[in-house]
């Protein structure tokens, strides 16, 4: 109940195999499946399809299955696009994130990246990227080169430890860079907690391998000159998004702007919307188990 709640917010029915994947304790298929039995049978929840939710609403089983159908599409072009974002210097891991990272996709989905740079060139390495994605508006590919999250190797550390920030840990795609992003997964082993049955694909995740142009550019800004370029970076960085939030920007998607910046990181606010969800989720439960509570305590203890 608590599974499906979760996915229940972003209106996403989930087959027996995903509820498994994301259960909060380790079960085995045959206690997963007899479980959903007592849900059913209950009216508790419903099955359209080989998808269980709460909604008995086919048009959510459409609407995943055309999403799951674009997001191939989407995945293909993120893989080429993450192969041009590794060449540039200080990158270390290039993953796919948001929607496109649990393979849904819809008409307004972009490609949203989270990378991993080296110690202390993550405004360096992050400048040079989003000069590409200035660029990309003009052939109105924008879209793809949603850079949203940036962390270097001394933040691996993810701090909100919750079930909106597991979810999106685990649920992350690495297309360049593996090693790094194996020392990302195993720097927040916390998200076991609330995931501990969810495997994350590392097969096929080439390294990145550094090109002649890299290496020179590396080995000039790894100085001295390249702490004070970087700091510098960081704080004009920080002054300009200071400035869009207190103008009351959006984004493309209507969502007022906001951002944090740290020397170790480059992310969005998460009081912007991990705290809504969160919140969401919790009261969802709350009232779920209240108003079950008959069926709760006579089939589960």
């Amino acid at each position: 109940m608590k599974t499906l709640a979760y996915f229940d917010y972003f209106s996403y029915p989930l087959t027996c195999e995903d509820i498994r994947s994301f259960l909060p304790q380790l079960c085995d298929q045959q206690a997963v499946d007899e479980m959903l039995s007592v849900l059913l049978n209950e009216n508790i929840i419903y099955k359209i399809e080989n998808f269980y939710s709460f909604q008995n609403e086919p048009r959510l089983a459409k609407r995943r299955r055309d999403g799951n159908q674009r997001a191939v599409k989407q995945l293909a072009i993120a893989k080429k696009v993450a192969s041009i974002l590794g060449r540039f210097p200080y990158v270390q891991t290039v993953a796919v994130s948001g929607s496109l990272s649990k393979y849904f996709a819809d008409e307004n989905t972009d490609i949203d990246f989270f990378i991993i740079t080296s110690a202390n060139r993550l405004w360096i390495a992050r400048t040079l990227m989003h000069f590409l994605k200035k660029c990309s508006y003009i052939a109105g590919k924008q879209h793809w080169f949603c850079m949203n999250y940036f962390i270097d190797e001394l933040g691996l550390d993810i701090p909100e430890k919750n079930i909106f920030t597991a979810m999106e840990i685990v649920t992350l795609m690495p297309m360049q860079g593996k090693n790094q992003f194996k020392n990302f997964i195993e720097a927040n082993t916390w998200t076991g907690n609330y995931f501990p049955a969810h495997i994350i694909s590392m097969v096929n995740i080439p390294e990145i391998k550094k090109g002649f142009i890299r290496k020179c550019f590396e080995k000039i800004f790894n100085s001295r000159l390249g702490d004070i370029i970087d700091k510098w970076l960081m704080n004009l960085t920080d002054k300009r998004w200071q400035k869009k939030t207190k103008l009351g920007k959006v984004n493309d998607h209507g969502a007022r702007i906001k951002m944090l910046v740290d020397r170790h990181f480059s992310k969005p606010d998460p009081k912007n919307f991990q705290a809504k969800v969160v919140q969401q989720y919790e009261n969802r439960v709350k009232r779920l188990l209240e108003s079950n509570q008959e069926v709760v305590c006579t089939y589960f203890f």
